[in-house]
């Protein structure tokens, strides 16, 4: 008889040393019953900021893998994924590296998948919600559906002192138990930085999986600025975003096709095309461009 639960903390991290060690940090700070043991796959992603020398040092019991620089989140994290995946572990959190969890996170996160599978949802994924730490406002977590027409529009869904169902989720901090994980497997390779979160979580429903957003924050988690750096900058001009949409960390056509067209209907080219015609649209106006709604 098994004594005790493992759960593989799964982080992929790319140049910011400091953060990273900060969220290793709170990981290895968690209040965890006796019989919940931590493993963590950490990927760097060929940081030169001495990412891997740091955490060698300071927490030389990380199994640290290594990428060649491409390898992005999606890529980062289903490596790191897949390793853990190999060790048979029961349970995986996805982490950000730049999420910092409270010390009692872990154990809100591992009390509600064991309530939910005692009352039958037993392939339950639970989501943990960030906010930010100097405003405390809402950044990422669970995603429910928004829109009676549109089968992608979603809304983050802020958090209460119940567990609440969802549809999906961001990547920050997502517990997966291993049955979910025998039915849904791994990350999908066709995404390269972000969808592939969402995509995950579109799968499991397919699956018969449920989503589950826990009760309260379980840490902070700050939203990048837009300027400068995405396409959703408000200041660039309509050949600017085009271009930022096409990078690695932008909205590639490629990528939003397979989501699109796995997770909606026959209507799937309008719902395709709709982020990049608002895209021309606002960009004439100079305003800011979101996907969901």
């Amino acid at each position: 008889m098994k004594l005790h639960s493992t759960i593989a903390i799964i982080i992929t991290c790319h140049n910011r040393k400091q953060k990273t060690l900060a969220s290793l940090g709170a990981v290895f700070n968690q209040v965890l019953p006796a019989d919940i043991l931590l493993s963590v796959y950490l990927v760097d992603d060929a940081s030169t900021d001495g990412t891997s020398e740091a955490v060698q040092e300071t927490y030389p019991q990380v199994n640290l893998l290594h990428g060649d620089g491409n390898l992005f989140w999606n890529g980062g994290m289903r490596q790191a994924f897949a390793a853990a995946i190999n060790d048979d572990c029961d349970y995986y959190l996805w982490l950000n590296d730049d999420t910092v969890l409270a010390p009692g996170a872990l154990q809100t996160m591992m009390v509600t998948s064991r309530q939910l599978a005692e009352q039958g949802n037993t392939r339950a994924i639970v989501v943990g919600s960030t906010r930010d730490s100097e405003t405390g406002v809402l950044t990422y977590g669970g995603w429910l559906r928004t829109s009676w027409w549109h089968p992608l529009h979603f809304r983050v869904v802020e958090p209460t002192q119940e567990v609440q169902p969802c549809n999906t989720m961001n990547g920050n901090c997502v517990l997966i138990p291993r049955v979910v994980v025998e039915v849904v497997g791994n990350l999908d390779p066709v995404f390269i930085h972000s969808m592939g979160d969402i995509d995950y979580g579109l799968r499991a429903l397919r699956e018969n999986c449920t989503v589950w957003v826990v009760p309260g924050y379980v840490g902070t988690c700050s939203t990048n600025p837009p300027q400068g750096n995405c396409w959703e900058d408000p200041n660039m001009n309509l050949m600017e975003r085009f271009k930022k949409v096409l990078q690695p960390k932008g909205f590639s056509p490629k990528e939003s096709k397979v989501l699109v067209q796995r997770h909606t209907n026959i209507l799937w080219p309008i719902y395709w095309l709709l982020p990049y015609l608002r895209l021309i649209f606002i960009s004439l106006r100079r305003g800011p461009v979101g996907y969901s709604g």
